[in-house]
Protein backbone atom coordinates (compact mmCIF):
# COMPACT_ATOMS: atom_id res chain seq x y z
CA UNK A 1 0.00 0.00 0.00
CA UNK A 2 1.33 3.16 -1.42
CA UNK A 3 0.70 6.74 -2.31
CA UNK A 4 -0.43 7.06 1.41
CA UNK A 5 -3.72 4.89 0.84
CA UNK A 6 -4.97 3.11 4.01
CA UNK A 7 -6.25 -0.28 3.63
CA UNK A 8 -9.88 0.66 3.83
CA UNK A 9 -8.70 3.37 0.88
CA UNK A 10 -8.02 0.31 -1.29
CA UNK A 11 -10.90 -1.66 -0.46
CA UNK A 12 -13.37 0.78 -1.16
CA UNK A 13 -12.09 1.75 -4.35
CA UNK A 14 -12.21 -2.38 -5.34
CA UNK A 15 -15.89 -2.76 -4.77
CA UNK A 16 -17.82 -2.96 -7.81
CA UNK A 17 -21.00 -0.60 -8.61
CA UNK A 18 -23.10 -3.20 -7.91
CA UNK A 19 -21.61 -3.67 -4.30
CA UNK A 20 -21.37 0.17 -3.69
CA UNK A 21 -25.30 0.41 -4.54
CA UNK A 22 -26.43 -2.61 -2.07
CA UNK A 23 -23.81 -1.34 0.66
CA UNK A 24 -25.92 2.40 0.26
CA UNK A 25 -28.93 0.23 0.19
CA UNK A 26 -28.20 -1.51 3.51
CA UNK A 27 -27.46 1.80 5.27
CA UNK A 28 -30.80 3.02 4.19
CA UNK A 29 -32.75 -0.03 5.38
CA UNK A 30 -30.98 0.27 8.78
CA UNK A 31 -32.06 3.52 9.26
CA UNK A 32 -35.56 5.37 11.20
CA UNK A 33 -36.62 6.89 7.94
CA UNK A 34 -37.12 3.76 6.49
CA UNK A 35 -39.08 2.65 10.11
CA UNK A 36 -40.92 5.93 9.33
CA UNK A 37 -42.06 5.17 5.70
CA UNK A 38 -42.66 1.61 6.36
CA UNK A 39 -45.04 3.27 9.22
CA UNK A 40 -46.88 5.42 6.91
CA UNK A 41 -47.39 3.35 3.84
CA UNK A 42 -48.77 0.73 6.48
CA UNK A 43 -51.38 3.12 7.98
CA UNK A 44 -51.86 4.37 4.33
CA UNK A 45 -52.60 0.92 3.65
CA UNK A 46 -55.06 -0.09 6.23
CA UNK A 47 -56.95 3.79 6.68
CA UNK A 48 -57.14 4.26 3.16
CA UNK A 49 -59.41 1.48 1.76
CA UNK A 50 -56.47 0.16 -0.93
CA UNK A 51 -57.38 -3.14 -0.24
CA UNK A 52 -59.79 -5.07 2.14
CA UNK A 53 -58.29 -7.21 5.05
CA UNK A 54 -56.87 -9.74 5.11
CA UNK A 55 -54.61 -7.64 2.96
CA UNK A 56 -53.28 -10.11 0.28
CA UNK A 57 -51.69 -7.86 -1.91
CA UNK A 58 -49.46 -6.03 0.68
CA UNK A 59 -48.92 -9.21 2.42
CA UNK A 60 -47.46 -9.96 -1.33
CA UNK A 61 -45.26 -6.87 -1.46
CA UNK A 62 -44.00 -7.18 2.03
CA UNK A 63 -42.98 -10.74 1.46
CA UNK A 64 -41.02 -9.89 -1.79
CA UNK A 65 -39.54 -6.24 -0.28
CA UNK A 66 -38.43 -9.31 3.11
CA UNK A 67 -36.54 -11.50 0.52
CA UNK A 68 -35.32 -8.84 -1.40
CA UNK A 69 -33.91 -7.25 1.59
CA UNK A 70 -32.30 -10.11 3.58
CA UNK A 71 -30.33 -10.83 0.12
CA UNK A 72 -28.95 -7.15 0.51
CA UNK A 73 -28.57 -7.78 3.88
CA UNK A 74 -26.40 -11.29 3.68
CA UNK A 75 -24.76 -9.35 0.89
CA UNK A 76 -23.58 -6.89 2.84
CA UNK A 77 -21.98 -8.80 5.71
CA UNK A 78 -20.55 -10.93 3.35
CA UNK A 79 -18.47 -7.98 1.65
CA UNK A 80 -18.05 -7.03 5.60
CA UNK A 81 -16.33 -10.03 6.37
CA UNK A 82 -14.02 -9.64 3.10
CA UNK A 83 -13.68 -6.25 4.73
CA UNK A 84 -12.70 -7.92 7.41
CA UNK A 85 -10.27 -10.33 6.16
CA UNK A 86 -8.51 -7.55 3.80
CA UNK A 87 -8.19 -5.38 6.84
CA UNK A 88 -6.17 -8.60 8.61
CA UNK A 89 -4.38 -9.35 5.66
CA UNK A 90 -3.24 -5.34 5.50
CA UNK A 91 -2.44 -5.82 9.18
CA UNK A 92 -0.71 -8.49 8.86
CA UNK A 93 1.36 -7.25 6.28
CA UNK A 94 2.63 -4.04 8.41
CA UNK A 95 3.48 -6.50 11.43
CA UNK A 96 5.60 -8.66 9.14
CA UNK A 97 7.43 -5.20 8.02
CA UNK A 98 7.54 -3.81 11.66
CA UNK A 99 9.00 -7.21 12.67
CA UNK A 100 11.61 -7.06 10.17
CA UNK A 101 12.56 -3.37 10.79
CA UNK A 102 12.60 -4.22 14.77
CA UNK A 103 14.88 -7.24 13.58
CA UNK A 104 17.53 -5.10 11.56
CA UNK A 105 17.34 -2.08 14.94
CA UNK A 106 18.38 -4.78 16.90
CA UNK A 107 21.04 -6.17 14.87
CA UNK A 108 22.49 -2.20 14.81
CA UNK A 109 22.08 -1.71 18.53
CA UNK A 110 23.94 -5.21 19.23
CA UNK A 111 26.70 -4.62 16.76
CA UNK A 112 26.88 -0.95 18.17
CA UNK A 113 27.21 -2.71 21.86
CA UNK A 114 29.49 -4.99 20.91
CA UNK A 115 31.33 -2.61 18.71
CA UNK A 116 31.57 -0.30 22.30
CA UNK A 117 32.17 -3.42 23.93
CA UNK A 118 35.69 -4.02 21.95
CA UNK A 119 37.02 -0.41 22.41
CA UNK A 120 36.26 -0.29 25.85
CA UNK A 121 38.09 -3.68 26.02
CA UNK A 122 40.99 -2.51 23.56
CA UNK A 123 41.16 0.45 25.78
CA UNK A 124 41.62 -1.02 28.98
CA UNK A 125 44.23 -3.48 27.46
CA UNK A 126 46.43 -0.65 26.15
CA UNK A 127 46.09 1.37 29.53
CA UNK A 128 46.70 -2.24 31.22
CA UNK A 129 50.08 -2.98 29.31
CA UNK A 130 51.45 0.55 29.64
CA UNK A 131 50.93 0.35 33.17
CA UNK A 132 53.35 -2.12 34.10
Amino acid sequence: MSNGKSWHDWYVEERSAGARVSDKITLFIGSWPFVYIHVVWFGFWVFYPVEPFPYGFLTMLVSLEAIILATLIMMSQNRQAERDRYRAEADLATDVAAKKEIDEIQEMLARIDREKLDKILAILKSSSSSTF
